[in-house]
């Protein structure tokens, strides 16, 4: 891990697109801003780790159990 020490409205720029600005400090919060294309996705942790965990339950479905995700109260998706 590459660790950087930044005051600020100083910033740090990752590959040649992303670029990652101190906007406050206060206390031991200290706030953030990224400016990053539209297809790189940027997430805070716990929501990346959230997504990741649903999509390898998604994963693990089979045909008929997603059956009726989706649809009308009846079950089979129909209308």
């Amino acid at each position: 891990m590459l660790v950087l020490s930044r005051q600020r409205d100083e910033s740090i720029i990752i590959g040649d697109n992303v670029v990652v600005t101190v906007v406050d400090v206060r206390g031991d919060k200290v706030k953030l801003g990224i400016e990053a294309p539209i297809e790189v996705s940027v997430h805070r942790r716990e929501v990346y780790e959230a997504i990741r965990r649903e999509n390898q339950q998604a994963a693990k479905l089979r045909p008929e159990d997603a059956r009726g995700i989706g649809g009308s109260p009846g079950g089979n998706g129909q209308h």
